[in-house]
């Protein structure tokens, strides 16, 4: 019964990180910690296994977004791997971070952190992207109606921001995108779906990234991870699929709402517990 949740949830978990460039590790982490409290396989998840797990399943989320994103040409590639110098480092950090966290500082820390997110998701489409930008990478994109959509960043910026993304990503396990996706469309001027599908492919890197470093130190749990890759890996081709064909503001809301009760119901656990 336990693996079927976890493949069901690795499955939901990938089609709406792949739909919104988050990664889906927003979703498995707190849903590990909550599922520890009423299993006893699942029992006895410390933050760092949660984390750890849930950045190597990301990897395969990413990979399969990625792959798909850029079959339908959507992945800045170029602007990807600039992105990556700082989320990369950053990574790093986040995991340094995370090895001496307890379990009641780490919920209450995320389930804040995760409020935040949702508060960023409900705004994020109310705020006009910056109309002027520092000068410096300059990038150009067509969409599918031909109309080509001017958008730049300036690199040092960029990477900056990237680099705290990807401590972010380290360090409560998710894959950054919920950060990268509204700093690319607000502040770069990025097509929104652009900044999804380049966020997959900088989701891929980071985890990777994060994940060889949290394997090394053992806080990844093979069973779960097992149990979850199928379902991410499918769950990263629906998601494009469906990204491509549906406007993301129904998904969005019920995800910000989701968000908003998971965090709370983190917060709380974790200050019961103080």
């Amino acid at each position: 019964m336990e693996w079927i949740v976890l493949a069901i949830l690795g499955l939901i978990a990938a089609i709406l990180g792949s739909i919104m460039g988050l990664g889906g590790g927003i979703i498995i982490v707190p849903a590990l910690m909550i599922l520890s409290e009423y299993s006893p396989i699942l029992g006895g998840i410390t933050p760092q296994i949660a984390v750890g797990t849930s950045l190597l399943v990301m990897i395969f989320t990413g990979l399969s977004s990625t792959l798909a994103y850029i079959k339908q040409k959507k992945v800045d590639i170029q602007s990807g791997w600039i992105f990556f110098i700082g989320s990369g480092p950053g990574a790093l950090f986040g995991v340094w971070l995370n090895k001496d966290m307890n379990v009641d500082v780490f919920l209450v820390a995320f389930g804040v952190f995760i409020v935040i997110i949702s508060f960023i998701l409900m705004i994020r489409n109310r705020i006009p992207p910056l109309k002027r930008r520092p000068k410096g990478i300059e990038r150009s994109h067509t969409n599918e109606l031909g109309e080509t959509i001017q958008y730049g960043y300036q690199p040092i910026v960029a990477v900056t921001i990237a680099f705290f993304v990807g401590m972010f990503s380290g360090l409560f396990g998710i894959g950054g995108g919920s950060l990268m996706v509204p700093a690319m469309v607000l502040l770069f001027a990025f097509p929104p779906h652009l900044a999804v599908a380049t966020s997959m492919f900088l989701v891929f890197l980071s985890a990777t990234v994060s994940s060889i470093s949290h394997v090394s130190i053992g806080n990844v749990d093979w069973y779960y991870a097992l149990a979850l890759i199928p379902g991410a890996w499918l769950g990263g081709q629906l998601g494009a699929a469906i990204n491509r064909r549906l406007t993301s503001n129904a998904v969005v809301f019920m995800l910000r709402v989701f968000l908003i009760i998971i965090g709370i119901r983190l917060i709380y656990q974790g200050v019961s517990t103080l």
